[in-house]
């Protein structure tokens, strides 16, 4: 992969379209049993703190200069990494096949030509995203995201001049509202790296990074439950055809769904370089936009509500681990094959995670899952003397 530095306002683009979702509109629709002001609040209050972890683990990857797996690697050695480079190229060609399904399901109900071949459209334009590369996009992603910010205000302004309302109910508690609003942001803690890694100024692009993506994603959030709110609908698609938007409308869901799963795919491609040097990271994210989209054409992807879950109960102790070693403990295993003590401290972190899971906190429950394994890293240390565990 190319090591071409990236500009602030690069960094911006990208997770601009990152943020501009079909999947976090969709989510955001499970927010209308709140009513539109609880809700908001919910969306918020997730994002600051989804957004917040973003920063943290951005800033590792481009102050170290090493991508999100790489990163892996200072906290639990060579070969522990290893277990989670694995799981995120799993849970990346999972993005890539869910992402697909979303748009070609949403592109079928605006233009119905067969949602296979929508998958089969989508599919091929992230593989020509990929074989553009992330640093020769440029005036391509910049006329992209032109459009899909003036298309995205325009159906904002179908929506919320809308009339009706959802009636509220409690199937929803507003602390699980918060736990889904921050499982977007979290999605992307182990990928977040791969871009930063190459900015010309780590804080600034990282900064720049989270705070754009975490703007434009509760924007799609409230779309989505404005949406449900005030038209009653949850299909986006059907919003769009109603307002007449047709063609519009196509080009929203199809670049969106292209811009944001091309970050899946090339992560995909990245993390499996930490898995073996005798990849190639392009050629790996190609396959792993040919194995998501015939994974959208052959499997049903409706409810992500339990994937999102299970990426947080993996990735949120980690990325707290790395939080704590990187900034706080000052201490690097990379040099060592496994580092045993963090990864007991994970296996902890996971089981906490599950276990809040049924726990209604007012904050969600990944917070409090990666402030205490932040404790826990810094309480261990402390026990230790300050020294390294050896593999």
């Amino acid at each position: 992969m190319a090591e071409k530095r990236t500009s602030v306002f690069e960094n911006g683009l990208i997770w601009f379209g990152a943020g501009v979702s079909i999947a976090e509109i969709l989510t955001g629709t499970y927010f209308a049993p709140l009513g539109f002001t609880k809700g908001l609040l919910a969306i918020v209050v997730g994002h600051i703190i989804g957004c917040a972890m973003l920063f943290a683990a951005g800033l590792i990857g481009g102050r170290a200069r090493k991508s999100a797996m790489e990163t892996v690697k200072m906290s639990f050695g060579g070969r522990g990494g290893l277990l989670f480079a694995l799981l995120n190229i799993l849970q990346l060609v999972g993005w890539t096949a869910i992402m697909i399904y979303d748009g070609a399901l949403a592109a079928g109900g605006v233009f119905n030509i067969g949602n296979w071949i929508w998958c089969l459209v989508i599919g091929g334009l992230i593989i020509l995203w990929i074989l553009i590369g992330i640093t020769n996009l440029g005036k391509v992603n910049t006329v992209a995201m032109a459009a899909l910010f003036l298309l995205t205000l325009v159906l904002s302004g179908v929506i919320f001049t809308g009339g009706g309302t959802a009636a509220m109910d409690d199937s929803l508690t507003f602390g699980a509202a918060v736990e889904l609003s921050v499982a977007m942001p979290l999605s992307w803690l182990p990928l977040i790296s791969d871009y930063t890694r190459q900015a010309k100024n780590p804080f600034k692009a990282t900064a720049a990074s989270a705070v754009v993506y975490g703007i434009v994603s509760c924007w799609m959030y409230v779309i989505g439950m404005g949406a449900a709110i005030f038209t009653g609908e949850s299909d986006i698609a059907q919003i769009m055809v109603k307002a007449g938007l047709g063609v519009a409308g196509l080009l929203i869901i199809v670049f969106s769904t292209v811009t944001t799963t091309f970050l899946d795919a090339w992560s995909a491609g990245i993390s499996s370089e930490s898995v073996s040097s005798r990849l190639n990271g392009k050629w790996v994210a190609v396959a792993a936009a040919v194995i998501g989209t015939v994974g959208a054409i052959l499997f049903p992807m409706d409810d992500i509500t339990d994937f999102l879950y299970l990426i947080g109960s993996v990735f949120a102790p980690m990325i707290a681990i790395q939080i704590a070693d990187f900034f706080l403990l000052k201490q690097d295993f990379s040099d060592r094959a496994v580092c045993v003590r963090n990864l007991v401290i994970w296996v902890i972190g996971f089981a906490l995670y599950r276990y809040l899971m049924t726990v209604d906190i007012i904050v969600g429950n990944t917070l409090p899952d990666m402030a205490a394994t932040v404790v826990l890293c810094a309480a261990v240390h402390a026990v230790s003397g300050g020294k390294k565990t050896k593999a």
